[in-house]
């Protein structure tokens, strides 16, 4: 049986993405994905797919679905109301749903959560990618957020007979500190120092793209100016003297700026950053970066352990 998901309301803003674009920014080519593979990722294992299948990523609001057919599906990121036919759905945890209206409300402590189905959202890879590129107008959807009346094929996955909403009393709690400053490794420009210490409010005009931020604004050097590679988490500095952040979306070369770039272990908290959030910045060197990725590295480890060690018994 070929089962799809229907979109009643989209949502602020709802993409199809998975673990990227790798392997063609030399040719232009953004790499995309979700904000927070990693969150993603562990959705995807709660349910069953693989770490690379297509999930919706939902920002600040959830869309209402329609399931045509029994499925599984986990939510993790920012927490949620979510209800099925006006039955409460968890967050965090496998949840088996019979056939009805999910419907996903507004994000609350954050600015994201991804919503993994079993079997994965199949649309068709784009340059070995279901992700939605919005800037570049390409994969996903047809190159867009969801809008009412899409109609999303889902891959195959286990025939499941679900008459109620059925969820294990655990789950998982991947978010991280908040609490902390936001690391990054700074570059020599003169600027890159200063950016630490002043507060930063995230601009409304934040976008998949980069991360504006808001405050009292650097000196800009007049000789800046070179087109030079970026990547996500390169911290540019545009001519208003306010930093933007480059995420999954971003450009591959740009001629502002550079105060450095945000640590791996990082990047996913700059995912949840909603409008007028305030932001610290600090530096570090290159063995704190590589010890908290490590440290990243090994707490998904252990939360995927145990989700695997827990799945059999779902």
């Amino acid at each position: 049986m070929t089962r799809a998901l229907h979109v009643i309301a989209p949502g602020l803003l709802t993409t199809v993405q998975d673990l990227g674009r790798p392997g063609w920014r030399h040719l232009g080519v953004a790499y995309a994905g979700a904000l927070d593979a990693d969150a993603a990722a562990l959705a995807n294992r709660l349910v069953g797919n693989t770490a690379g299948t297509a999930v919706l990523e939902l920002t600040l609001r959830g869309p209402t679905l329609r399931l045509d057919a029994p499925a599984r599906i986990a939510i993790v990121g920012a927490q949620m109301v979510a209800k099925l036919d006006g039955e409460a759905v968890p967050c965090g945890r496998p949840v088996d749903l019979p056939a009805g209206t999910l419907e996903l409300g507004a994000l609350r402590d954050g600015a994201r959560a991804w919503l993994a189905i079993d079997g994965g959202i199949d649309v068709a890879p784009v340059l070995g990618s279901r992700s939605t590129d919005l800037r570049g107008g390409f994969g996903g959807v047809d190159g867009r957020a969801l809008r009412s009346g899409d109609v999303l094929p889902l891959g195959e996955a286990t025939a499941r007979d679900i008459h109620t909403p059925r969820a294990p009393k655990w789950w998982i709690d991947p978010s991280h500190d908040t609490h902390l400053p936001i690391r990054y490794r700074p570059s020599a420009h003169a600027a890159a120092a200063a950016f630490a210490r002043r507060g930063w409010r995230v601009s409304a005009s934040s976008n998949r793209q980069g991360l504006r931020l808001q405050g009292d604004a650097l000196a800009v050097p007049t000789a800046d100016g070179v087109s030079e590679p970026v990547a996500p988490g390169t911290i540019q500095l545009p001519s208003d003297g306010n930093p933007i952040v480059l995420l999954a979306d971003a450009q591959t070369v740009g001629g502002y700026a550079k105060l450095g770039h945000v640590i791996a272990a990082d990047l996913p908290r700059l995912a949840q950053c909603i409008p007028g959030q305030t932001l610290h910045f600090a530096p570090c060197d290159a063995a704190t970066a590589h010890r908290l990725a490590c440290a990243a590295r090994a707490r998904l480890a252990r939360i995927g352990v145990m989700i695997d060690a827990r799945l059999a018994a779902v």
